[in-house]
């Protein structure tokens, strides 16, 4: 059997955990044998207790300085530390983590949130940050660009409009954040989508050690609505300019079913305040309707996420502390990566 935590591979180099680089995909598989061998480390098909490991976007987009929306913290390089205590974890307890399921947030241009969607009564675009709340819509502040096109088969701009006049009502209803036009960012096929190169060297290093395929999950690609959660869109329904409502989302009930099926699951990655709390958020609510007892079984590394903070704009902080006492509170265990009772 392993001795845990296991040493750290020679390729690791905590320095670079907030660079860009090409992974060395042919030389990490190349040793990942012999280190496989040389601490004992079983292919996880041969795991008697399963445990997942989900990592919430780590993309460069969130996670590298200089990129759109670099998940800072308080600390001004919150998602740079997490992830190398992430690695660090992951790479101490390789014999340990069965699968790893990494989510991607996935978006393009004319996006609900992004701000070439909209135009103010300057006919300009909203700037990034901005918070378009309810009475806005109503009274004609902010409103759907009328010359933007989502291509064939996609709503027109005075469909659009009643859809975002439902869409800040129904986050308002539900007790949501307030729709947030954010920069744009994990652009589907720019580099700020990609994992960030720490993170996916580890990801890849830990399938070839285990025998086994890292699940990628994208989410955010429907241009109606927000998807914080992995396991679901902020909003489900649209409205039409005559009062009909349809549904333009559900909840990902595979993924669910898929991370239910493990005897435990870790959850890191950013940002603790929007996308990693919202993924909490329903995975607690599944579970409330399974067995609230299931609830035990998910573990929290707190120091592997950071909220979103914007000096002098916006602090999330506060919001995500309240929500992770609440997952606490719910049976949820909310730990240290290093703390050995993660793997009680």
């Amino acid at each position: 059997m392993p001795s845990y935590p296991l040493p750290l591979p020679p390729h690791f180099d905590p320095a670079r955990v907030g660079e860009l680089w090409c992974v060395p995909y042919e030389g990490l598989a190349a040793s990942a044998g012999e280190w496989a061998r040389n601490h004992g480390i079983q292919p996880s098909t041969q795991d008697g207790e399963r445990t997942c490991l989900l990592v919430v976007d780590a993309q460069n987009t969130f996670c590298l300085p200089g990129f759109e929306l670099f998940v800072g913290g308080r600390s001004g390089h919150g998602a740079v530390d997490d992830m190398e205590r992430l690695c660090r974890m992951l790479y101490g307890n390789l014999g340990r983590v069965t699968q790893v399921v990494a989510t991607l947030d996935t978006h393009q241009a004319y996006q609900v949130f992004h701000s070439a969607l909209y135009v103010g009564p300057d006919g300009r675009p909203p700037k990034p940050m901005t918070q378009i709340l309810v009475d806005d819509v109503r009274r004609g502040w902010w409103r759907v660009d009328p010359q933007v096109s989502l291509g064939p088969g996609q709503p027109s701009p005075s469909e659009l409009q009643a859809h975002l006049e439902h869409y800040v009502e129904e986050l308002a209803k539900r007790g949501r954040y307030h729709l947030t036009v954010w920069p744009y960012h994990a652009m589907l096929g720019g580099v700020g989508h990609a994992l960030i190169p720490a993170v996916e060297a580890a990801l890849f290093f830990h399938g070839q050690v285990r025998r086994c395929q890292p699940r990628l999950e994208m989410k955010g690609r429907n241009p109606l609505t927000e998807s914080y959660s992995v396991l679901g869109p902020e909003v489900l329904t649209s409205k039409s300019p005559t009062g009909e409502v349809s549904v333009i989302g559900s909840h990902n009930e595979t993924l669910i079913g898929y991370l239910l099926s493990f005897d435990r699951l870790l959850v890191a990655g950013e940002a603790a305040s929007h996308c990693v709390a919202w993924t909490l958020e329903d995975l607690l609510n599944a579970i409330q309707e399974r067995d609230a007892s299931l609830a035990s079984w998910v573990v929290v590394l707190k120091d592997c996420m950071s909220s979103v903070v914007v000096p002098g704009v916006v602090d999330y902080t506060k919001e995500a502390e309240e929500a992770f006492a609440r997952f606490s509170q719910s049976g949820m265990r909310v730990l240290d990566s290093t703390d050995p009772r993660v793997w009680e």
